[in-house]
Parts: structure tokens; C-alpha cells; sequence
């Protein structure tokens, strides 16, 4: 029998000694300290560590690489120190969209998916704005990537009412519309409209569409620095009532850096209840969502890169190991303990936040796999280097072919 691919002389992160992983037909089929069969591709990890591959669970990924057509004005405001121009500063970035067109558009994430495809960054969840003045231009420019990408970097398209619900008359008809596209999750942002009451319409016309198309849900949720921000209790209460356990996902809750210890412990029980993860990017803001605590709490949690190189964010390179070293230090996990968890929030925990099937080294589940530069979880946060091979739906990952075309 001769598999389709073995990667030999691996470690593993709760293995001890060298073992070699069989793959065929895209399922890790053999985990063994030798494995005799032949394969027609072979790779030498050299004792290098192996893992999951990455998951990157919040980027927008429509507005990559478009920080240099804007100001200042929405990064100054945004990392204002409490976020207290978090508002304001969407309404700066949404200017971008004036100059939104597919071909520039797909040019840019293009770019963003070949780098994620060679540092081991192999499923997205993806968003596209949806308003007056992004229309459906993002969505329509990600659906072809998606396709284009199909098998080396997964997207989960979200498509995003960026600038509000009730803010922006014809949205909700424009987020069905980028459903029956093919877009995969409803997003949401609740928190921006400007009544309570207004917030609650926003959830719940996004959740009812979540429910027509069978669809999970993203919400960027209470993302400023305000004790009085309740959507991420908003959203709960409705995937609860809904039933959609497991189905929902919070992203951002800064707001949550100022929540009293009582109401803390509160969302935490409300989470648990709804099975609802929450995505934190403490390198994007001043302020984070509880993410220890939360852990501590039981709570599955995960980081994200959010934005690269736009108008939130200047940096970014689609590698979760440098979102993983940034957070290390933002989170003060610096224990080899607390980095073993941080490396579990951009594989295993990301996955299951997104509802990635099966998502481990073992027998049995998809082979998608980084052969790390490194030979411990702390080698490769302290340097976050480049993959030496990556595997995507167990297939390799052709890195000259990803490279072709790269200015970086």
C-alpha cells in the first residue's frame, strides 16, 4: 500500500518521541513511531514540531492592504485610549468604500491568501462589508476567491453590516441577497446603531436570516470601552432562545475590560449556555475582551488578526504564530503553560469556534498540518517563522507557486 503522503521524524505537542503521520485522500489515516508503507511524497520533519494547521477566526479581509488610501483620522480614534472614538472611527473608515471595485479588490486579498497559505493559515472566516456604499462589490470579490483558493485556504465569507442595520435603510435586503450569493455566516454589529432599542432590531433581523439560510452567526459585539455596551448579552440571550448552540460566535467585547466581576461572571454562564466562543484581537485595540478570565470561567476563546494594513490596523501578515507572539505579551501568558494555550487559541480552540470538524492530529481527522520551524510551541511563538511544509486538506501546500507574484 502506498499512501498519499508521510510526514516522518515528527513531534508532536502530547507525544513523546518521534512518530510518523500517514495521509490519504485528505484524512489522516496512521499516527505511529513507523510507519513501513511507502508514500508517493514524502517529508523529513527533522524531530521539528507538527501540529494543526492555523486558524485565523476574524478578518476583513475585503479591505486588506487600503490603509494608505485613508488618513489617520480612524486609527487615531480607534486606539483612542478607551475607544471611546471606536464609533467615529468606523464612520472615518468607511470612506475607503467609495473606491470599492472587484478587480482591486481581489488583488489585494489575493495577496493576503497567498501569505496566509505559507505560514500554515489554511481556514478563514472571512468578512465582506454589505451597505449602501460596499453593495455587494466585496462579497462578489471573495466568492471568486474562495473558489480560486478552494483546498489550500478554506473562507467562511461572512457578509457584514459594517455601518448598522437600522443606521443603513436596505441592508437587511442586501445581507439576504449576499446569502443567496453563497456567503457562509450573517454577521452583525450590533453596537453601532444608536438606540438600544435599535440594537436589539439589528441581532434579531440578523439572526432571523441566520435562521432562514441555516447559517452561524459573527457579531462584533460592544467594541469600545463603555460598561453600559449589553449586546454581547443581546446576542446570548437570542442564540439561546433560538436554540443555535454551538451555531454563534462573539467577537471583539472589549467592552468587557470594564464589566463589574458580578456581570462579568453573569456573560460568562450566558456563553456556556448558548455554547457561543468569543474572538479577542488585543493587538488591534487598547482594550480586550477577559480572556483569561473567561478560560479560567470555561469559556472557549480564541484570537483572530481582524484587519491587515487597513484603516483599524497597519500591520498584518496572515501568520497567526506572529498574532500568537504579539498576544503572548498583551495577555502577559508568558508561562510555557499559558503559550501552550495561546497556541491552542489559533488552532484547535479557533476551529471549534468556527465549527471546523474533527480539528486535531489523529487519526482519522483532516490532515491539515504545519511542519513548524521549530521544535516547541515556545520556539515557535519567541521567532514566528515561516512553516517549513504546509498541508492542506492533505494535500502540499506549493509554496513557489504561493510566492509567485509576492512583493513582501
Amino acid at each position: 500500500m502506498a499512501y498519499d503522503l508521510i510526514i516522518r521524524n515528527a513531534h508532536l505537542r502530547k507525544r513523546k518521541g518521534k512518530v510518523d503521520i500517514a495521509v490519504e485522500k485528505g484524512v489522516i489515516k496512521k499516527i505511529a513511531a513507523t510507519i513501513k508503507e511507502k508514500a508517493k511524497k514524502v517529508i523529513d520533519a527533522k524531530g521539528n514540531l507538527v501540529t494543526e494547521s492555523f486558524v485565523n477566526t476574524h478578518l476583513h479581509l475585503c479591505k486588506v492592504y487600503t490603509t494608505e488610501q485613508l488618513d489617520s483620522k480612524a486609527l487615531l480614534e480607534y486606539h483612542s485610549g478607551d475607544m471611546g472614538g471606536a464609533m467615529t472611527a468606523i464612520e472615518a473608515a468607511s470612506r475607503v468604500k467609495a473606491n470599492y471595485n472587484e478587480k482591486s479588490i481581489m488583488i489585494n486579498v489575493r495577496k493576503a491568501l497567498k501569505l496566509a497559505a505559507l505560514h500554515g493559515n489554511t481556514h478563514i472566516r472571512a468578512f465582506a462589508d454589505v451597505d449602501s456604499k460596499a453593495k455587494l462589490i466585496g462579497v462578489k470579490a471573495l466568492l471568486k476567491m474562495k473558489k480560486e483558493f478552494e483546498g489550500i485556504v478554506d473562507l467562511q465569507i461572512v457578509a457584514f453590516p459594517q455601518d448598522g442595520v437600522v443606521r443603513e435603510p436596505g441592508t437587511v435586503k442586501l445581507i439576504r441577497k449576499a446569502m443567496e450569493l453563497g456567503c457562509d455566516v450573517v454577521g452583525g454589529i450590533p453596537w453601532i446603531e444608536y438606540t438600544v432599542e435599535d440594537e436589539q432590531t439589528h441581532i434579531d433581523e440578523m439572526f432571523d436570516i441566520a435562521k432562514d439560510f441555516d447559517a452561524d452567526v459573527s457579531m462584533l459585539v460592544d467594541d469600545a470601552g463603555c460598561d453600559q455596551l449589553h449586546t454581547l448579552e443581546k446576542m446570548a440571550v437570542r442564540s439561546i432562545k433560538d436554540k443555535r448552540t454551538g451555531r454563534d460566535l462573539a467577537h471583539h467585547a472589549r467592552a468587557m475590560s470594564q464589566y463589574s466581576t458580578p456581570y462579568f461572571k453573569r456573560i460568562s454562564a450566558l456563553l456556556k449556555k448558548a455554547g457561543m466562543g468569543v474572538v479577542s484581537d488585543p493587538h488591534t485595540g487598547p482594550l480586550h475582551a477577559k480572556v483569561k478570565e473567561l478560560r479560567a470561567e470555561g469559556n472557549l476563546v480564541c484570537l483572530g488578526q481582524d484587519d491587515i494594513a487597513d484603516a483599524f490596523y497597519p500591520f498584518g501578515q496572515n501568520n497567526m504564530l506572529e498574532v500568537g507572539f504579539l498576544n503572548v505579551h498583551l495577555l502577559w501568558m508568558t508561562t510555557f503553560p499559558e503559550m501552550e494555550e495561546i497556541y491552542d487559541m489559533i488552532t484547535i480552540d479557533a476551529a471549534d469556534c468556527i465549527n471546523l470538524p474533527k480539528f486535531r492530529v489523529e487519526k482519522g481527522a483532516p490532515a491539515n498540518l504545519v511542519v513548524l520551524d521549530a521544535k516547541t510551541v515556545y520556539e515557535a511563538l519567541w521567532y514566528h517563522k515561516e512553516p517549513l511544509h504546509v498541508v492542506s486538506h492533505g494535500k502540499l501546500v506549493d509554496k513557489k507557486a504561493m510566492r509567485k507574484g509576492l512583493d513582501v
